[in-house]
């Protein structure tokens, strides 16, 4: 019996859901005295409340940059950004960041990494305790809690990293291929970590990957972009099970969408 003969979850927009974030015509080109270099050509992307986005396409395609304009880390050439009712003119604390490289201060503990942008939001001490015991527990980091990042693997690292950007609950979180450094088994449980924490908490996300198989794994949506100039090629809400576990991957529902998603890409 396929996934399609299932009970399947129901994605996401089809739910009555406020839109968190829009990019509306979005245009970005790169000036230089040699040429101009068209990165991404009206490019409209639109992440509802609770969603579980993901963002795929080739090398160069611009998704990246896409991201950091969200992120308010890079700005259009023309069109607008707005979350909810707020123009993105920059980075902010209703926005959090994961990057693929671990950005976690060296001098800090895991603790007092977690506890970074809370004690910039100004949380009382006790609630900042509370809330690393809390992600320490969601990331299964509980017995590293006074540890350096050199004293963490690179799995580890990144779980510390998305800890603190879950830890100020923002209204957004923006992951930017946060598994690409990781070796495959790490990556696997990575994978698995996230969309767990995603089934329980429900946070919004949006995530840019080049592995098409991450994002069928992950997403309640994909946006598929075009090689250069990055378009928006096709938007796919993915009907897979809401409770997803790694051997979701070996069905026929889940194989069937990652080879039409592989296809596409080729053929750009």
């Amino acid at each position: 019996m396929s996934l399609s003969e299932t009970n399947l979850a129901t994605p996401i927009e089809a739910k009555v859901a406020s839109t968190i974030i829009s990019a509306s015509h979005i245009v970005k080109r790169y000036e230089s005295k040699a040429k101009t270099t068209l990165a991404l050509e009206d490019v409209n992307v639109e992440v509802l409340e609770n969603e579980f986005v993901c963002i795929v396409g080739t090398s160069g395609c611009g998704k990246s940059t896409l991201l950091r304009m969200l992120a308010g880390l890079d700005f259009p050439t023309e069109g607008k950004i707005v979350i909810k009712d707020r123009p993105v003119k920059g980075p902010g604390p209703d926005r959090g960041m994961v990057f693929q490289t671990y950005t976690l201060f060296p001098w800090m503990t895991v603790a007092e990494n977690i506890a970074y942008g809370l004690k910039e939001k100004g949380t009382p001490k006790e609630e900042q305790e509370q809330i690393i015991d809390k992600y320490l527990g969601l990331m299964r980091l509980k017995g590293f809690r006074d540890a350096y990042p050199k004293e963490l693997s690179g799995g580890m690292k990144q779980r510390v990293a998305i800890a603190r950007a879950l830890a100020t609950n923002p209204e957004l979180l923006l992951m930017d291929e946060p598994f690409g450094a990781l070796d495959p088994i790490t990556k696997s449980e990575m994978q698995q970590l996230i969309r767990s924490i995603w089934q329980k908490e429900r946070p919004t996300i949006a995530f840019v990957t080049h592995d098409i198989e991450e994002a069928v794994f992950l997403a309640s949506k994909i946006y598929v972009m075009s090689a250069r100039p990055g378009r928006i090629r096709e938007v796919i809400p993915v009907y897979l099970p809401y409770d997803r576990k790694q051997s979701l991957k070996e069905t026929e529902d889940f194989v069937a969408l990652r080879m039409k998603l592989q296809r596409m890409l080729e053929e750009n």
